[in-house]
């Protein structure tokens, strides 16, 4: 599968990797602090932005379309940052291809199986016939009947594009929601994976436990943790200096 990506700066290349319902635009800002010092490539996975839509969506092919995507670029070594369900992906593709992998960021993740509410998030969109809105307006409206969380209907509408004068999603909300159960899955039995790697996680998030941080530690031979005070799941957003700080201080060659 081609993935669609966006591509800037020059040097060491660094692979960044959206969550789930995102997108490389949601990483705009931080493509451009990164692309002072490196060769950004900001990725849309599978049925997410720009990239094809497929009914197949594991951690397996996921990696693998990384893959594709590096032979293309020629890449044979590189920095790869995930975030959420970017951050499994950069993960699995840490254990399948661990020669070309520098370093590694996992931003608010572990590499367990999650039980997660998204499922509501996306009956709430695919309920809407898109056809009978005119306005982004109207389409936030009806979503908050069923989210009312405004900051999570903003982040959704950015799937929401108008083509032809007609709205539609441009994530393959059919494809995502019948592989939930694969998106939320372990994606490590007993690999143990010695590249250096570090995992930001917010210090209001319940994403990264202590456990967590136990287990990961038991297969990251080098790993080292960094937690971003009053910052939740988006810990990137919410926090992007001390992210930036961070994650630079790490990528940094000596």
């Amino acid at each position: 599968m081609k993935l669609h990506y966006q591509e800037s700066g020059e040097g060491r290349p660094l692979i960044i990797i959206h969550g789930l319902f995102g997108s490389a635009d949601n990483w705009r800002s931080m493509t451009k602090y990164f692309s002072r010092f490196y060769r950004v490539i900001s990725v849309d996975l599978r049925n997410h932005g720009r990239s094809p839509h497929s009914d197949e969506q594991n951690f397996t092919v996921m990696a693998e379309d990384i893959h594709e995507l590096c032979e293309d670029l020629r890449l044979d070594q590189m920095n790869i940052l995930g975030h959420s369900l970017g951050g499994k992906v950069a993960m699995k593709f840490a254990a399948m291809y661990p020669e070309m992998v520098a370093k590694l960021v996992v931003v608010d993740i572990a590499p367990r199986q999650y039980f997660s509410a998204h499922t509501p998030l996306m009956d709430a969109m695919m309920a809407l016939n898109l056809s009978e809105f005119t306005s982004r307006t109207e389409v936030d409206a009806a979503l908050a009947q069923s989210i009312p969380d405004q900051a999570v209907r903003q982040f959704l509408l950015m799937n929401l594009v108008s083509e032809h004068e007609r709205y539609k999603w441009r994530i393959n909300l059919t494809a995502l929601k019948a592989n939930f159960k694969e998106l939320m899955a372990s994606i490590f039995d007993s690999e143990v994976l010695t590249m250096p790697s570090l995992f930001v996680y917010g210090e209001l998030s319940d994403y990264v436990t202590e456990q967590d941080r136990q287990q990961i530690s038991a297969q990251f031979t080098y790993a080292e943790f960094n937690c971003i005070e009053k910052a939740g799941h988006w810990v990137q957003a919410e926090r992007p200096q001390q992210f930036k700080q961070v994650v630079e201080a790490f990528l940094h060659d000596d």
